[in-house]
């Protein structure tokens, strides 16, 4: 991407701050825009990413585990089931399409999506500065008051120490979710959360660490997973899940249900009054939130079964808990575990504990500096959102904000999810064409 440069070319109509799957989807939307119209109507599009090359959870690419969501809810079969960025061109370009359909399923591997997506990241890599994190983001006033731009200042890629600015008149922020954690948690060595699960087993794999037990805090899909592969990876190891309910928990996968992540029910969601929505959110959670698959379910229960069978209870389900304590000593974690019924605790010595404790959106307001106070709130203090995922701004600021992801309480459930990326890309396009469209019969009406 080109740095700042002077005169009207340098702004950007769309700067994506974040290069995760939801501005990829809005990056291929907008080159497929442009492949097809007149130069005067395309859109001149960037977008900054921190890390340095595409990734998108990758501490979590356990080898055997699986997608939750379909295939073809993918950056843009939704949208269009013609385009050549679709997981199953992908297949085809990979020489795997026949071998995939005879597997007879609707979800892949995580680790061949996360190649699917690298894939299709590197044929929009023109539009994207990697090693690029975004410092601040500023909006320009004029003279009478409007802010018709946003400067975004990043850290230069090729020069590390210098910041580069770029211009645009729309910015999407697509951040994706940052790891929670327990208050007071301090992440280290034995101290992980489960978004650096793989990179950290490598580590103590390679060194030839013992490890003789592990806690892993948590009752969803991550936390079960994880229990799971460090089962099956550390095989001379005690691994204990803790958490508060009596037993994990299955997803509501039914048909129905996962209508909830249906584009339609996005609309519905947003024209709902507050109570429903926030009826509807909580009626399913369970499609989502602290759940786990059941065949995982069961594939668990059926080795601790196994284990107490034969003697060599490995896998310890430590339920109706919670973790009281922890103490980081030289070798070793001293984690004091209460069983909530009776406030019995227990010390375990262990060599790992890993917080599966989940993730939260990042606060915007943080990233968007000046820019946040520029953003119109409702009554309880969230962020108003349109439709079309643009923040309700003040009058006088004509430059736009849309956001993706963060937007549980205006857009449903499935907005920090894959579901819908493919037809929200669709909905953030067509928003910056009316918008520019808008702006040009103005102008026209209104001769200088």
């Amino acid at each position: 991407m080109d740095t700042l440069r002077s005169g009207p070319d340098s702004i950007y109509d769309i700067l994506g701050v974040g290069f995760g799957p939801s501005n990829l989807a809005l990056a291929i939307a907008v080159e497929e825009h442009n492949a097809g119209a007149p130069a005067a109507e395309r859109l001149h599009a960037g977008f900054l990413e921190k890390q340095p090359h595409f990734g998108w959870h990758r501490g979590m690419l356990i080898d055997d585990a699986t997608m939750q969501v379909s295939f073809l809810k993918d950056l843009v079969t939704m949208r269009d089931p013609t385009s050549e960025f679709s997981f199953l061109c992908y297949l085809k370009d990979r020489g795997r399409l026949a071998d995939f359909l005879n597997q007879k399923t609707l979800f892949p591997l995580r680790v061949e999506f996360h190649d699917y997506l690298e894939w299709a990241a590197a044929r929009v890599d023109h539009l994207v500065d990697y090693s690029a994190e975004v410092l601040s983001i500023e909006p320009v006033v004029m003279e009478d008051g409007e802010v018709r731009w946003f400067d975004v200042i990043s850290r230069d890629p090729d020069e590390p120490g210098r910041t580069v600015t770029h211009r645009a008149r729309n910015i999407s922020v697509a951040t994706g979710l940052e790891p929670h954690l327990p208050p007071s948690t301090v992440l280290s060595d034995r101290v992980w959360h489960n978004s650096e699960l793989i990179p950290r087993v490598a580590e103590l794999t390679g060194a030839g660490t013992p490890v003789r037990r592990v806690l892993v805090l948590g009752a969803g899909q991550s936390a079960a997973e994880a229990v799971d592969y460090l089962h099956r990876t550390f095989d001379g190891a005690e691994v204990c899940a803790v958490f508060a309910k009596y037993g994990y928990t299955p997803a509501d996968d039914s048909p129905f249900a996962n209508r909830i992540f249906d584009p339609e029910a996005v609309d519905v969601y947003f024209n709902a009054p507050s109570e429903v929505k926030r009826s509807l959110f909580d009626y399913h959670r369970s499609t989502n939130y602290s759940v786990v698959d059941m065949d995982l379910i069961q594939s668990l229960y059926a080795t601790a079964y196994r284990e107490k069978v034969q003697g060599t209870e490995r896998l310890r389900i430590l339920n109706v808990s919670r973790i009281r304590e922890v103490r980081a000593l030289d070798d070793r974690l001293e984690i004091t575990v209460e069983f909530l019924p009776t406030g019995e605790q227990e010390v375990l010595t262990a060599d790992v504990l890993l917080h599966a404790t989940g993730y939260r959106p990042q606060d915007i307001g943080a990233l968007l500096g000046e820019a946040a106070k520029l953003c119109l709130r409702d009554d309880e203090d969230s962020v108003r959102v349109g439709r079309d995922h643009r923040v309700e701004v003040a009058p006088e600021v004509t430059a736009g904000i849309y956001l993706q992801g963060g937007t549980e309480h205006t857009h449903g459930l499935s907005s920090t999810l894959l579901s819908t990326i493919a037809v929200r890309a669709g909905e953030i396009r067509d928003s910056l064409l009316a918008g520019r469209a808008a702006t040009a019969t103005a102008l026209a009406g209104h001769p200088a």
